[in-house]
């Protein structure tokens, strides 16, 4: 892992603020830096395979795009763990998975095009697990910026 430089710290912060809405982002957002868009591009690679940045993409609103998320927890026996969690992750909906030391050990997100997706999807995980997925959608919604300074 290379060691972080101030450009890369900038980056980082910048990049969790919006992208420049343009046809050409990343050369705007270079040309603010002070930077190529090859380098940029280069850079944001070599952040993401070194594992300082783990998520680099868009944030949709399912919800305001017609469809819905909701947060689901199961019951996972720690010896069907992995095989589990391999089968609820091949689910395209599925937008995290966590596991917790809880009874309630496997958290994940279901991301839906429709809000009839959750239910199937959800049913799907339990018919190929035998495991019941308690479903916790969202009553209300907050936003809270979440920052991490580099």
């Amino acid at each position: 892992m290379s060691p972080l430089t101030q450009t890369d710290r900038t980056l980082i912060n910048r990049l969790q603020d919006d992208l420049p809405l343009a046809r050409r982002p990343f050369a705007d957002l270079a040309k603010e830096l002070g930077l190529s868009e090859d380098d940029l591009l280069t850079r944001i690679a070599r952040l993401k395979s070194d594992g300082i940045l783990t998520r680099f993409g868009p944030f949709f609103d399912a919800a305001e795009m017609g469809g819905d998320f909701c947060l689901c927890a199961m019951a996972v026996p720690e010896h069907a763990f992995d095989a589990v969690l391999t089968k609820v992750n091949a689910h395209p909906e599925v937008a995290h998975n966590y596991e917790r030391t809880h009874r309630l050990n496997m958290w994940f997100v279901l991301a839906c095009e429709t809000p009839e997706g959750i239910t199937q999807t959800a049913d799907a995980i339990e018919a190929e697990t035998g495991i019941t997925v308690f479903r916790f959608p969202k009553l209300q919604e907050f936003f809270i910026g979440f920052r991490v300074a580099a």
